[in-house]
């Protein structure tokens, strides 16, 4: 689908301090695929992603929940305008409305920070994952990377991989397991899928 030798546009969306965002941004700096992250956008604006964008001169945008969410945003227009290929989700906590869905079909990816489909949905991000998994007394757990479509942690997955729980964990020592994982795995999980698409 896409020509060698032309650089194939990604965007990154985040809300977070974004240290997913920061490792895939290295891993692509020193890559020498034809990915390249070409900006990041957030919907708020206080976001430690848009200091991460900063920091690798990258353009970054903050748009409202309600610019993401019209059918022909200012969202859309600036991926337009910028000739993205592919979004990355990265701990973006808001869910990608049905006209990007179809605008960008297959071309989104996700990461959640549980073995999906389990402690996936409406609610499930971050912390309230690590603590639902820790209640229930789970032996593993681990990250689902996966495509977006409309509704919450549904899409197809294109990869997971699992760590052990200790007795002794507590919620935050899932939470660090769970991290590395997402740092070693993702930004080479996006290379793959697009590479091959």
């Amino acid at each position: 689908m896409f020509l060698k030798n032309k650089k194939i546009k990604i965007a990154i969306f985040a809300s977070g301090k974004g240290s997913n965002a920061e490792k895939i941004i290295e891993y692509f700096h020193l890559s020498e695929s034809q990915l390249e992250i070409d900006s990041i956008f957030s919907n708020r604006k206080e976001a430690g992603v848009l200091k991460v964008a900063s920091k690798y001169s990258l353009s970054s945008f903050y748009y409202p929940n309600a610019d993401f969410k019209k059918e022909d945003s200012a969202v859309i227009k600036k991926l337009e305008e910028r000739a993205i290929n592919f979004i990355i989700l990265s701990g973006f906590l808001l869910k990608v409305p049905i006209a990007l869905c179809n605008l960008f079909q297959n071309r989104i990816i996700n990461i959640h920070p549980s073995l999906l489909p389990k402690y996936g949905g409406k609610g499930m991000y971050g912390h309230y994952v690590h603590q639902a998994v820790k209640e229930a007394k789970e032996e593993k757990t681990g990250i689902t990377i996966h495509l977006v479509n409309e509704k919450f942690d549904d899409g197809k997955i294109i990869f997971q991989k699992s760590c052990d729980i200790n007795p002794v964990d507590n919620v935050e020592d899932i939470a660090l397991k769970v991290q590395k994982l997402e740092h070693k795995h993702f930004p080479k999980v996006i290379e793959d899928y697009i590479s091959n698409y």
